[in-house]
């Protein structure tokens, strides 16, 4: 491709855009590299100003120059890279494949630079001899622990390798990411016999027919995204279906033309290589090493801890939905992961009739949203107000303008809800700009909530399940994280904090979902205007620990799995598969299969920033569970105890350490019992 710098390029301009929102109405495919190009070439002279200046190394013209150059290089990234997950294209991709190594030497020749490192060394040297502490010193630390952390002390043969190895990295990821959007973009579950229908609830069966014409098809459609896959394993009454749509879910990426067998072991391969060169025993040595849980050995003992005392527990509710089979439906096989959901749905029904069918009534999307914001509210005092003049980058998302409590303006946030073949599957929180102050001046955040919920059909508004009010909670709680930042240095504030502290805001707002002093505020029915009924916010809270213990064992598997990949230590001789099935073995509940594999689309470790932290979603889970109780024991609305959360969690970014945080919010370090009693185990 070939770029030209001299046209207009929005990118490289001020938005014009109310609150500096990107001017995403304005931006093309083509503008991108370019401005990738001017932006890099503008934040290597505004670092080579810091390199060759002649003055002393001070906190000022040093680290600060650091924390603020490249501002325009930053806003670029993480615009595109944003968009890249949310709404991506070939052209996107492909840009993305030639920018990445680009950003990597970039990166490498700041990090790799002696003669910045010395004036950063010298900051920190003369910063702890003269007693700096605070925040000022925070970000010493972090910029001294970086550099070294990214190879700065370095020498020869081994610099030069380190610097191979992150390009080789950052682009293995890239194409990890893209081969699992293809992949499960390339899947469709076509039927056109309506007697293959049976069991599927009318609102999926519709949802089906809209796919199917989208496709210029006859009959239904069904893919891989969870709008679509999870009530089709739940309802269908097709076993061989159920069966088909499981295998194509769980093999993405293993054994076809998107595999990532091969990319996966040359990630953990170079992934041990770079933590080697820097010394350390592993990659996840080198990770943890800036985490709340510091090493391996900790960790493992976290999630063996676990594993111990809820195992025998996920086995017995396994053993139940299968003896229900048994029983209810003469289903004599053994249960297999394309049983698991369906028969649970059914037993869940018969424990507490109480099913999503029941539910998503009282689940419609705008009303969740509102009943969301309530929340926010109710907690901080902050209110959101939808601006639809604002361009955005696709006609389902929507701006709201974010106002604290006195009407001071404090963030935007972006929603974008449906899913489409652009944008990646799951659910995320992202920013296009961090919350920070630049000369006195408050940089209000720019925060965005991406999910793929349940879209509206020609007939039915968006009906949300209950696992997906809970998504929307858990999303909601990354974005109060960053909206609430009140930390001055960018690098310092918001979400960029330790791993496993960063799920602890998302997490505890998962808890409001089962309280029905919650749910009557807002929960009515979406023809009728009807409010939930008490008998049916009853069954929620009897059943909220369903389960509980088998999605533990499931979140724990996956746990294991990356730990054993990142505690690597030489070439694995067995396949992909065998090795996930050693790694798992432990928490193993289901019957294994042959024909799957989670590693290869195990995003979020290979492509994403969960590399040996995957764990980090149970210790937050101890640690919002530890958390809730304030709010338990003084009302779950409790402003007092909201503020102590927002002044010593929310607004507070990596402005102190985690645990330091933690004890100033709820007076003591964390307990294991609230979680453990919360998963239905009594507590000896």
């Amino acid at each position: 491709m070939e770029y030209n710098n001299k046209i207009y390029n929005p990118l490289l301009e001020n938005s014009t855009v109310k609150h500096g929102i990107p001017m995403f109405d304005k931006i093309e495919v083509e503008h991108y590299m370019p401005a990738f190009v001017e932006a890099i070439k503008m934040a290597r002279a505004e670092v080579d100003l810091i390199i060759d200046s002649n003055e002393e190394a001070t906190f000022e013209n040093t680290i600060l120059g650091l924390e603020y150059a490249g501002e325009k290089l930053s806003d670029i990234s993480a615009l595109f890279f944003n968009l890249n997950n949310c709404h991506t294209s070939d052209k996107m991709q492909q840009i993305a494949l030639e920018v990445t190594p680009l950003l990597t030497d970039y990166s490498n020749d700041i990090s790799l630079n002696e003669k910045l490192f010395e004036r950063v060394q010298k900051v920190y040297t003369d910063s702890i001899d003269s007693g700096v502490a605070g925040l000022d010193m925070r970000l010493i630390e972090r910029n001294y622990k970086g550099f070294i952390r990214s190879g700065a002390a370095l020498k020869g043969e081994a610099k030069e390798r380190y610097r191979e190895v992150t390009k080789e990295l950052s682009n293995l990821s890239l194409q990890f990411e893209q081969n699992l959007l293809a992949a499960t973009n390339s899947y469709q579950l076509h039927i056109t016999d309506e007697s293959k229908l049976g069991g599927l609830p009318t609102y999926v069966i519709e949802m089906g027919r809209e796919a199917a014409k989208e496709c210029d098809k006859e009959g239904w459609m069904f893919s891989l995204h969870a709008p679509s896959y999870v009530p089709f394993m739940q309802y269908s009454t097709e076993r061989e279906l159920r069966y088909e749509l499981w295998k194509a879910y769980g093999s993405r990426c293993f054994k076809d033309k998107f595999s990532n067998e091969e990319i996966l072991k040359q990630i953990v391969r170079l992934r041990y290589e770079k933590a080697t060169i820097l010394g350390y025993e592993s990659h996840a040595d080198y990770v943890l090493e800036e985490r709340m849980a510091k090493t391996p050995t900790k960790v493992l003992k976290f999630l063996n801890s676990l594993n111990e005392k809820s195992l025998g527990h996920a086995k017995k509710e396994v053993a139940d939905i299968s003896d229900f089979a048994v029983s209810k439906y003469n289903f004599t096989e053994p249960l297999q992961g394309w049983d698991f959901g369906y028969y649970s749905e059914k037993y869940k029904e018969e424990l507490f009739d109480i099913s999503d069918e029941m539910l998503k009534p009282y689940l419609e999307l705008s009303k969740v949203e509102n009943g969301v914001f309530m929340l926010c509210e109710k907690l901080y005092g902050i209110t959101f107000v939808q601006n639809r003049e604002i361009p955005l980058y696709h006609e389902d998302v929507k701006a709201f303008e974010v106002f604290d409590e006195n009407g001071e303006f404090i963030s935007v946030l972006l929603l974008d809800y449906f899913p489409r073949p652009s944008k990646s599957s799951g659910a995320w929180m992202t920013s296009y700009r961090e919350g920070c102050y630049i000369k006195g001046d408050r940089i209000t955040p720019i925060i965005s909530v991406v999910c793929n919920f349940t879209k509206p059909t020609s007939t039915t508004p968006s009906l949300l399940t209950f696992n997906e009010l809970n998504t929307l909670l858990h999303e909601m709680g990354h974005a109060l994280h960053g909206m609430l930042t009140d930390v001055k240095y960018r690098s310092l504030a918001g979400t960029n904090v330790a791993w496993d502290f960063v799920e602890l805001p998302s997490q505890i707002l998962e808890n409001w979902a089962v309280e029905p002093e919650f749910l009557n505020l807002w929960a009515t029915h979406y023809k009728t205007g009807e409010t939930i009924p008490n008998e049916l916010i009853d069954k929620i809270v009897k059943s909220k620990n369903f389960l509980a213990c088998y999605s533990s064992a499931r979140q724990l598997s996956f746990g294991f799995c990356d730990m054993a990949w990142h505690t690597l230590t030489e070439k694995i001789e067995c396949s992909v598969k065998m090795f996930e099935k050693e790694a798992t073995s432990r928490a193993q509940i289901l019957p294994s299969n042959s024909e799957v594999c989670s590693s290869t689309a195990f995003a979020h470790i290979f492509s994403g920033g969960y590399s040996a932290g995957y764990y980090s979603y149970k210790w937050a889970e101890l640690l919002d569970a530890d958390a809730f109780e304030m709010f338990k024991k003084e009302g779950i609305f409790n402003r007092t105890v909201a503020k102590s959360f927002r002044d010593n969690i929310l607004s507070k970014g990596d402005s102190e350490d985690a645990m330091d945080l933690y004890v100033k919010f709820r007076g003591i370090e964390p307990s294991v019992d609230p979680l453990i009693q919360r998963m239905g185990i009594e507590v000896k």
